[in-house]
């Protein structure tokens, strides 16, 4: 592959949408012949940047490495392989990579076949590729979000040319099946129930680089959850850009009320799901999560504003009133329902009034947790071109108080976990004391707890004896049966 047949992404033409059905993609995934032992004996370091579906996408990654013969590593500098898997959801993010793959250089210096990958949502943006195509030489393959299957292809065709691969597809994408996973935790995994966005609000750039809202099959996602529980999983998370709008693309008859039910009846211990758009959750998927105790009680519900004239600049789509209204109505269904959210300060324009309304929803609804952020304009999305002053102090300002508001509540809301059992599903052991394990409890609470003969993947019964804003202490009790 030479330059002449560079792909180079395209924001522009990732835009577009039409009503073209989308395929679903079973025997893409294929490894030349003569690659299928390129990896023997050699080693692959990946780093992972931003979102759960990043998380998911690093461990298809890491399942075609390994197919290909590759061994895992924690450490770059023994690596013959180094990937980064990266976000675009802020600049500082991608400020921070380019940084780290800046000081990475060093080491191609002394090893000249090591081969870099940038693949991920960075490699989906024009202004991103060109600065790596100009500055970074000694990143050898950039691929975007749409076609991991390719990897032993870009790895193959590099090595054997010595040439840079670029290929990344501003398209609306495909549901690509079977494709190899190597899960990077044994107790708990993400399962990808669609892929893509297509709200478009106007700060995002999400929809660029993940493609058109689209959904795999229910029996596709009911065979992966079955076959997780067989291999003893206790938890899965269903994944998607929008969870909610689950199922509006193939015209089925079915939506994400109908999949959750149908995970729901493998029985499998804990289900949660992310993330949420307000604009497509209904109360129908509400009453669906009540009906099963397999469902976790933890919503995931991002507002980004308090302020219905903001809200609708960001392209939100529904109002304050609208997401107070499903906000009440989770909490009347299922009271014990911990409620998080996203917020975004010192969006273009917003005025100390609106940030005032964004405090008082707050105060309101007192979330259990929220990623508070500073507004961070993406190159190509709307908002970016919109006119901004409000100065950085203002901004800095109102996400310090906004987070004083998040922290009081987080802090009284683990206070009625005092001296309470909660079920844990045990993560691993302290680093500090094998005696002190910590996990997650059903409401989506850190906890930390002193047990013994316990292991990963257990759940077990611990009473809260110490609280903090963002964990919870305790004791084990006894182990579930």
């Amino acid at each position: 592959m030479n330059k002449l047949n560079f792909k180079l992404p395209d924001l522009k033409q990732a835009k577009v949408r039409n009503k073209s059905k989308i395929e679903i993609e079973r025997d893409l995934y294929a490894i030349p012949e003569a690659a299928k032992a390129m990896g023997v004996g050699k080693k692959y370091f990946i780093r992972t940047y931003g979102c759960q579906a990043n998380v998911r996408d690093s461990e298809t990654i890491s399942g075609i490495m390994e197919e290909l013969g590759y061994q895992a590593s924690k450490d770059e500098n023994e690596a013959d392989v180094i990937i980064f898997n990266t976000c675009a959801i802020r600049k500082n993010a991608e400020d921070k990579v380019i940084g780290e793959i800046g000081n990475l250089k060093r080491l191609k210096r002394t090893n000249p076949d090591l081969m870099f990958i940038l693949c991920g949502c960075m490699a989906q943006e024009e202004d991103v590729v060109e600065t790596i195509l100009k500055k970074h030489h000694h990143i050898d393959i950039i691929f975007g979000t749409h076609n991991i299957y390719k990897l032993p292809q870009f790895l193959y065709e590099a090595s054997l040319s010595k040439e840079r691969v670029v290929e990344v597809l501003s398209t609306q994408g495909e549901i690509i099946e079977d494709l190899p996973v190597n899960r990077f935790v044994k107790h708990k995994a993400w399962v990808n129930i669609m892929y893509g966005c297509d709200k478009f609000c106007t700060y995002c750039i999400v929809p660029y680089t993940r493609g058109k809202e689209r959904s795999r099959l229910i029996e596709d996602i009911v065979n992966e959850v079955q076959e997780l529980k067989a291999d003893g999983y206790q938890e899965i998370t269903l994944l998607g850009q929008n969870v909610n709008a689950y199922g509006k693309d193939l015209n089925l008859g079915y939506d994400f009320a109908t999949l959750i039910e149908k995970v729901a009846e493998t029985k499998i211990p804990r289900i949660r799901f992310t993330t949420s758009h307000p604009w497509d959750f209904t109360f129908e998927m509400v009453d669906v999560i009540a009906k099963y105790p397999n469902v976790m009680p933890a919503i995931h519900l991002p507002v980004q504003s308090g302020n219905s004239e903001i809200l609708k600049l960001m392209g939100r789509r529904y109002t304050r009133e609208q997401y107070l209204a499903l906000f009440d109505y989770i909490k009347k269904q299922i009271p014990n329902c911990v409620i998080t959210t996203d917020i975004i300060v010192g969006f273009p324009n917003e005025t100390d009034q609106q940030f005032k309304d964004t405090l008082s929803l707050v105060d309101y609804c007192k979330f259990d947790g929220a990623y508070t952020f500073v507004y961070s304009p993406r190159v190509g999305t709307p908002a970016a071109k919109m006119e901004d002053n409000i100065s950085k102090e203002t901004k800095d300002a109102r996400l310090q108080e906004l987070n004083e508001h998040i922290n009081k509540f987080a802090n009284e809301n683990n206070q009625k976990y005092a001296n309470q059992t909660l079920k844990v599903l045990v993560d691993g052991t302290s680093k500090k004391n094998d005696n002190i394990y910590s996990g997650y409890s059903e409401e989506n609470k850190l906890v930390n707890f002193a047990a013994d003969d316990v292991k990963c993947g257990d759940i077990v019964n611990v009473k809260i004896i110490e609280v903090h804003s963002w964990s919870l202490n305790g004791q084990m009790i006894n182990k579930e049966q």
